[in-house]
């Protein structure tokens, strides 16, 4: 089976070619544009570097947030249009899954954080199963660090994502021995670890309806706040 998986949930991008378990080719990108400038040109590139065509993929996947309100938006758009025009299944995953997948195999409790801004974070509490792939543990929520303590298991915790090494010093202070990696490039989501999952959910018969298939946002835009009754001047 071929899975082409796009994570463009944050503030880096990657599309992802894979057959079964195995990358075929992956590019990801963190140049600080827009993601419709680099998403499309990306998915090009490796469709032409791997020889393939979209004919040849059997299933399409994305991140569906929490994350960028505008990457989540042109992720699932990209999924959703490729799979209409190619009659192609589709799977949305959660952003914090895909990331809690970077620390997979673990025997701690996988806490994933991304900076939502605000002083709050997108927290999610995973756990990996016994098929290497996580397992949520709890909803994912949009939380400060203060609550996101209190909601913490009483066994070791090992935390990933930006918004762990943003609350470094307020981590360690308060759980001297947690584990938080410093590198950028584990601390984001990635276009293959999604494939992972993505694979995993279509052999399970987890797949998602191509209108159904929704952003997950956690918070509401800050236009949708300003004005929630959707009325525009």
């Amino acid at each position: 089976m071929i899975v082409l998986a796009v994570e463009c949930a944050s503030k880096s991008a990657s599309v992802a070619l894979l057959k079964d378990e195995n990358v075929i080719g992956e590019i990801y990108l963190n140049p600080g544009k827009h993601h419709a400038e680099i998403l499309l040109p990306a998915l090009e590139r490796l469709l032409r570097f791997t020889g393939m065509t979209m004919d040849d993929t059997d299933l399409l996947a994305c991140t569906k947030g929490p994350g960028s309100f505008t990457g989540v938006r042109i992720a699932i758009s990209t999924i959703k249009g490729l799979a209409l025009a190619a009659g192609k299944p589709i799977v949305g995953i959660s952003t914090l899954e895909v990331l809690a997948m970077n620390l997979c195999p673990s025997p701690n409790v996988i806490c994933t954080l991304l900076d939502a801004r605000k002083n709050q974070l997108y927290f999610g509490l995973y756990r990996s199963g016994e098929n290497g792939m996580p397992e949520k543990l709890a909803d994912d929520r949009l939380e400060d660090i203060q609550t996101i303590f209190r909601e913490l298991p009483g066994e070791p915790v090992d935390f990933i994502g930006d918004g762990a090494v943003l609350y470094r010093n307020e981590i360690l202070s308060r759980i001297p021995t947690a584990k938080i990696l410093h590198h950028d490039i584990f601390n984001k989501p990635r276009a293959s670890a999604l494939g992972l999952i993505a694979y995993q959910r279509y052999r399970q018969g987890l797949l998602d309806d191509l209108v159904a298939l929704a952003p997950v946002y956690l918070r509401l835009p800050d236009a949708e706040l300003k004005n929630p009754s959707g009325i525009r001047d």
